[in-house]
């Protein structure tokens, strides 16, 4: 790899062993990716613990509020597949977790199990709404970020989630 010129921005990557000649932003938008996910994950958990969900993990508070979405019963598989979520014993045991403390029920009918939000799982979620609305939307205001450019984030995030999937498949095939 060439060292940088005074011209040329410093690429900033946590491995640099894997910065490819080809695309060196693409390691700069993986060290991003790791830096925004634990970041997203610690949010979260501090923002359930404020509105009253104290040592919940960064899955369980993103399976609490998809199957308190829309207020429909979902199955294991169908909240795996829209929360991309590989190992389904993670969030069979985070369900239970959740159900153990109150916020999910789940009903069998036939041969499937549907999970549904309890009151209490409601609840919470929307006393999570209220702490994210002071701490983090207030912030998102005042740091100059447009909801446009949010926006064209979540777009590429979706995106690279794709090739990221395309290229699992292709390593698992090797």
């Amino acid at each position: 790899m060439t060292p940088p010129s005074s011209k040329t921005p410093t690429k900033i990557v946590s491995s640099d062993h894997l910065v490819s000649e080809k695309s060196a932003e693409l390691s700069e938008f993986e060290y991003a990716l790791i830096m925004a996910g634990n970041a997203f994950d610690r949010w979260m958990m501090r923002c359930m613990s404020a509105a009253g969900g104290k040592d919940m993990t960064a899955v369980e508070v993103s399976l609490l509020h998809h199957v308190s979405h829309r207020d429909r019963k979902k199955k294991l598989a169908d909240i795996c597949f829209v929360l991309n979520i590989e190992d389904t014993h993670v969030a069979t045991y985070a369900l239970k977790k959740l159900g153990t403390r109150g916020y999910v029920k789940s009903e069998k009918v036939g041969k499937e199990v549907f999970f549904s939000a309890t009151e209490s799982g409601k609840a919470i979620c929307m006393k999570y709404r209220e702490v994210r609305e002071r701490c983090l939307i207030e912030a998102l205001t005042e740091s100059g970020m447009t909801n446009q450019a949010i926006g064209e984030a979540a777009q590429l995030m979706r995106n690279a989630s794709g090739l990221y999937d395309t290229a699992a498949r292709a390593a698992a095939s090797l």
